[in-house]
């Protein structure tokens, strides 16, 4: 069964650094997209970065441009999210999702706290 697991979550001061990753299993993982997806308390999903299946494609949020890097190592089945710049509204839950023939799959989350 699918399956996608995300690390690298922590708490930062401001203007930190985190690098998230998702090692995923049970599909052909260099044929789908993958995103990042993350929410803050009181406010809807929203999503923060993409990447194409051969890791050529990407796009961002406008909020993070220039502060984050989605990345993707098909070998290892795994996608990341490299961020750098951390502000405090970058606080949130980060998910990263797959969507795989009719269905979206998520990972259980990893938090991402900012604050001095």
């Amino acid at each position: 069964q699918v399956q996608l697991v995300e690390s690298g979550g922590g708490s930062v001061q401001p203007g930190g650094s985190l690098r998230l990753s998702c090692a995923a299993s049970g599909f052909t993982f260099s044929s789908y997209t993958m995103s990042w997806y993350r929410q803050a308390p009181g406010k809807e999903r929203e999503l923060v970065a993409s990447i194409s299946n051969g890791g050529r494609t990407t796009s961002y949020v406008d909020s993070v441009k220039g502060r984050f890097t989605i990345s993707r190592d098909n070998a290892k089945k795994t996608v990341y999210l490299q961020m750098n710049g951390l502000k405090p509204e970058d606080t949130a839950v980060y998910y990263c999702k797959a969507i795989v023939g009719r269905f979206d799959y998520w990972g259980q989350g990893t938090q991402v706290t900012v604050s001095s």
